[in-house]
């Protein structure tokens, strides 16, 4: 039996940084998730790394540890306060975040 890695990409207001996300578990391209949705994908037990992509744009890698039968929830957006908005323009990882749920 496998785990699930949930993925909600929403936000509250204006968003400059729509549209898909690619989904990055372990550096390998696992599935992307659409403005205002939310997709689940299977992963195996044990820890992963989580990363989000949009052209240039990324987010912080985030490691996490998937239990046999568990669902892992994140929470994505592209929105963030002016000066780190401004300051991913020169550092591109910054541009979108990621949050546990």
């Amino acid at each position: 039996m496998a785990a699930v890695l949930r993925m909600t990409h929403k936000a509250i207001g204006v968003e400059v940084r729509r549209g898909t996300y690619e989904i990055m578990v372990d550096g390998l391209r696992a599935g992307s998730v659409d403005m205002n949705a939310t997709v689940e994908i299977p992963v195996e037990p044990g820890r992963h790394s989580l990363q989000l992509r949009h052209g240039r744009s990324s987010s912080r890698a985030k490691t996490f540890d998937a239990v046999d039968g568990e669902t892992v929830a994140f929470r994505c957006t592209g929105k963030s306060a002016l000066p780190i908005f401004l300051a991913s323009f020169v550092f591109p990882g910054l541009a979108l975040t990621l949050r546990r749920e």
